[in-house]
């Protein structure tokens, strides 16, 4: 799954990988907002790479697998935070995420009878340092974000963005250069 190769979704052991960390997932969205300590260390367990302790996630949160996302340091997500990290998703130092952002590394066939197999694949997300993503964008498998970069609210993400860019709609294109 991680060397992007064709893959089983319904593999008892991602299956398993896969429960585990919804047990998490729950556990942290459970939790009471004035719970910041727990928040911390349930995040440290989950994801792959924190960068430090001012790393926030607001509840709800929502991923996969967990473990195949690495954060920068001063990392900030708003409400409604998902990742579907079957490939690894890496966000550098000082981004910002905005509510209802979706982060997709999971590919699917658009046969149906290929698709109903179960069987997929995944493409890694790479966004740089300092990027400001704006409310309801969605970023599809296998894009990279370069440095410097603010995304507009409600864009869909679909090729990469270079660094020093201000890109927005559906699909997101660079409008300004900085």
């Amino acid at each position: 799954m991680l060397a992007g190769e064709v893959y089983s979704a319904v593999d008892p052991v991602l299956l398993s990988e896969l429960m585990e960390t919804r047990e998490k997932i729950h556990d942290y969205n459970s939790l009471r907002p004035s719970e910041t300590q727990k928040m911390k260390e349930l995040l440290k367990e989950l994801l792959g790479h924190i960068g430090d302790d001012e790393v926030i996630i607001n509840q709800p949160f929502r991923c996969d697998y967990g473990k195949q996302i690495s954060v920068g340091k001063r990392f900030f997500a708003n409400f409604n935070f998902t990742v579907l990290d079957e490939a690894y998703v890496t966000i550098g130092d000082d981004c910002f995420i905005g509510p209802n952002v979706s982060i997709y590394t999971a590919c699917h066939s658009t046969d149906a009878v290929r698709r109903n197999s179960r069987q997929e694949w995944a493409k890694p997300v790479n966004i740089g340092n300092n990027v400001w993503i704006g409310g309801s964008v969605t970023i599809l498998p296998g894009v990279s974000i370069g440095d410097n970069v603010s995304i507009g609210a409600g864009s869909v993400v679909v090729n990469d963005i270079p660094s020093n860019t201000v890109a927005v709609g559906n699909p997101c294109k660079v409008i300004k250069r900085l």
